[in-house]
């Protein structure tokens, strides 16, 4: 994979991700510790979403630790699938993707990242 590959397959998760983080600081992140509540999980994981929302977008978006964040953001996404759309694996929506086509986009991009590495245009050059 290209040193350019790699940077704009940063920038798209990083960047799109960062939205999502944003929202969840600016909304906070009450539905989420209802979410988990209901699974019987602690609520304070939801402050985890700012981890990887927030902090492990921008470390990707610079390319520092990048194959470390892209495994903290993969883990976030399969924490998501499993909480709130593990029955709608396998649907398919009004348009025909897949219900949870967004969430295994960060998913899948989050694990090439951590496979292939920053590249040469990071602040961290870990592959």
């Amino acid at each position: 994979m290209t040193n350019a590959s790699k940077l704009l397959l940063r920038l798209m998760v990083g960047g799109l991700l960062l939205f999502h983080g944003i929202f969840k600081l600016k909304y906070g992140v009450g539905f989420i510790e209802t979410i988990l509540h209901a699974h019987h999980l602690p609520k304070i994981l939801a402050y985890g979403v700012y981890l990887s929302e927030i902090v492990g977008a921008i470390f990707l978006i610079i390319g520092w630790k990048s194959r470390v964040w892209g495994l903290v953001i993969a883990f976030e996404m399969v924490m998501a699938i499993y909480l709130t759309k593990l029955h709608l694996i396998f649907k398919l929506g009004s348009n025909g993707a897949l219900v949870i086509e967004r969430e295994l986009l960060f998913l899948i991009g989050a694990i090439v990242i951590s496979l292939v590495g920053s590249g040469r245009y990071a602040i961290d050059r870990d592959g």
